[in-house]
């Protein structure tokens, strides 16, 4: 069974600093591409930031380049989201996705609320 359980999102003033992390099991990382995702109130889902399985390339929604940074620890099979410099436009709940040739999962979320 796939599950993808986000943790570390909550309340930061303008300018602060959070990480999320997606715990994942039942698929090996090494094999599956990984991705943020976030859903801003009254708005559609966005893309963040994702991470090739094959050769790490990585690319960013023009929103949080500079600002955010995708990683991962295959040996924890854990994907992490560092957010710097966070704006108010930030605030959403924000998903974990990893998805390849034999599926595509998705986590419950986590809310980010960037606000003074």
């Amino acid at each position: 069974q796939v599950q993808l359980v986000e943790s570390g999102g909550g309340l930061v003033q303008p300018g602060g600093s959070l990480r999320l992390s997606c715990a994942v099991s039942g698929v090996n990382l090494d094999y599956w591409a990984i991705g943020w995702f976030r859903r801003a109130p009254g708005k559609g889902r966005e893309g963040v930031a994702c991470m090739s399985s094959s050769d790490g390339s990585i690319a960013y929604a023009d929103s949080v380049k500079g600002r955010f940074t995708i990683s991962r620890t295959n040996a924890l099979n854990t994907v992490y989201l560092q957010m710097n410099s966070l704006k108010p436009e930030d605030t959403a709940v924000y998903y974990c996705r990893s998805y390849g040739m034999y599926g595509d999962y998705w986590g419950k979320g986590t809310l980010v609320t960037v606000s003074s």
